[in-house]
């Protein structure tokens, strides 16, 4: 769906690129109603992207001009014996989408994963958000409906490592 006059490229982020990266996040927790969640600051995200090596971004431009990124980072299947692939983020500007662009995204993930011989790509979908549900269905993705996610958090977390310190 690209015309000849534009050019997409995909390319690794850069620790210059912090400012933008929380911009994208900004924007993705706005649209999904969450961005009174958002505490990432630059700092943070320079310290754990950039510094650790905690997760990698890539960034999606057009004309030069960044549309959108995915940030993403491994984990492991004891099944399959391999690394995966774990998409925390995919974000393409409201204006850009339906153009591919996110598909284009998911592509050279997929090609990372086959690269570093990854077992699987996966992430998670909001389950209101019906448009991209069917978007990764199209492109082959199926829903994990048998699983629940469990997350703690917080307080809870700090209590569930005060209880560890105790044994």
């Amino acid at each position: 769906m690209l015309d000849q006059k534009q050019e997409f490229k995909i390319r690794i982020a850069k620790e210059e690129d912090t400012s933008l990266i929380l911009k994208f996040i900004k924007e993705l927790a706005d649209y999904e109603k969450l961005l009174s969640e958002v505490v990432a600051t630059e700092e943070i995200l320079r310290e754990s992207l950039f510094k650790r090596n905690m997760a990698e971004v890539i960034i999606g431009e057009l004309n030069g001009k960044p549309i959108g990124f995915a940030l993403f980072f491994h984990n492991f299947s004891t099944f399959l014996g391999k690394p995966g692939i774990y998409l925390e983020d995919l974000y393409v500007k409201p204006a850009f989408r339906g153009r591919d662009f996110g598909k284009q995204m998911l592509g050279y993930l997929a090609t990372l994963c086959e690269e570093r011989d990854c077992g699987r790509l996966e992430w998670w979908c909001l389950d209101w958000n019906k448009s991209s549900i069917e978007f990764y269905k199209k492109l082959g993705a199926e829903s994990m409906d048998e699983w629940t996610t469990f997350r703690v958090t917080g307080k809870n977390l700090k209590k569930l490592s005060e209880n560890y310190k105790k044994i």
